[in-house]
């Protein structure tokens, strides 16, 4: 056998024998990707599966004012199967939306830091903002909760899907994104105080090795801390918000003629602006403490050693 052949006999035999670990690679590479989509998602799950009932009667006292025993009452009168009514379109809807603030964000400012060479505090500012309005693009989901949340409507829809079926055959596709110019002016700037202030906010509290509970209690707090003041300023905005998607058919009213109504009908009071928000408040501080601490334990428990 000539020189020739027995070297390419030899390169095929080593390449029988060497094992394939381009596609466990790629693999790795994808799953590397999608991480903070991932856990983003899965902490929201998490979240709303816990805090649904509370959502509820936030959402009575903003949309008719109620104090928090009369909507508690309302609730109760309902009976338990109407408890988690309406959870889909929000078990959906935001923990896509949650996956894609994680996501988009940690893309996004990468791709400004590493490829367009922007500072990491100005990429941090321009992700958020883009994070949060590619989130604007589940709004229907979010107008669909808000419909099946209001009382007026229990008998109009059956469930989920037909509200969906109902709203596009008998309003139009528009109405999917009736009230999108409130969530457009809530998502972006809380994304901005969010990712601004998670860090150094961490950072404040007692150092705590990672793996432990005394870290996840920090996420929790540092998380929740946020939460609770980004649902403090956009309190108004939801206010308004609720009462645009709570319509159903009919003229397309701006955010600010919608506030100016609703401002309007509460004697043009703050604080009747902010009536139920304190229940918000212990809301959002739960929920964003245990997204922020979720988050964290799933990237730590599944792509720390990736």
């Amino acid at each position: 056998m000539s020189d020739r052949k027995k070297n390419a006999a030899g390169q095929m035999a080593k390449a029988i024998a060497r094992p394939d670990t381009a596609a466990p690679a790629v693999h790795i590479a994808e799953m590397d990707r999608s991480k903070h989509f991932i856990c983003g998602g899965g902490a929201q799950i998490v979240n709303i599966l816990i805090t649904f009932p509370i959502n509820k009667v936030m959402f009575r006292q903003q949309l008719y004012g109620f104090r928090t025993h009369k909507a508690l009452r309302q609730l109760w009168g309902e009976g338990p199967l109407n408890l988690y009514r309406g959870i889909i379109p929000p078990l959906f809807q935001k923990s896509t939306s949650t996956a894609l603030m994680f996501g988009l964000f940690n893309h996004s400012k990468d791709f400004l830091v590493k490829d367009c060479q922007m500072n990491p505090f100005t990429a941090t500012l321009v992700a958020s903002m883009v994070a949060g309005s590619c989130e604007a693009t589940l709004v229907p989901f979010e107008r669909i909760q808000t419909l099946l949340l209001d009382p007026k409507h229990h008998n109009t829809f059956k469930n989920s899907y037909h509200a969906f079926t109902s709203l596009h055959s008998n309003y139009g596709f528009s109405e999917y994104f009736r009230g999108v110019t409130a969530v457009l002016l809530r998502n972006g700037p809380s994304n901005v105080i969010f990712f601004t202030l998670r860090r150094p906010l961490k950072q404040l509290l007692p150092e705590a090795d990672k793996n432990t509970f005394h870290n996840s209690f920090n996420d929790f707090v540092s998380g929740a801390v946020i939460g609770g003041l980004c649902s403090t300023i956009f309190f108004p905005v939801n206010v308004v918000k609720t009462r645009m998607q709570s319509c159903l058919g009919g003229k397309f009213y701006s955010f600010s003629s919608t506030f100016t109504l609703v401002f309007q009908e509460r004697n043009r009071l703050w604080r009747k602006m902010y009536r139920g928000s304190h229940v918000n408040l212990a809301r959002s501080f739960l929920s964003w403490g245990i997204i922020n601490a979720s988050y964290e334990i799933l990237m730590q428990t599944f792509f720390v050693n990736r």
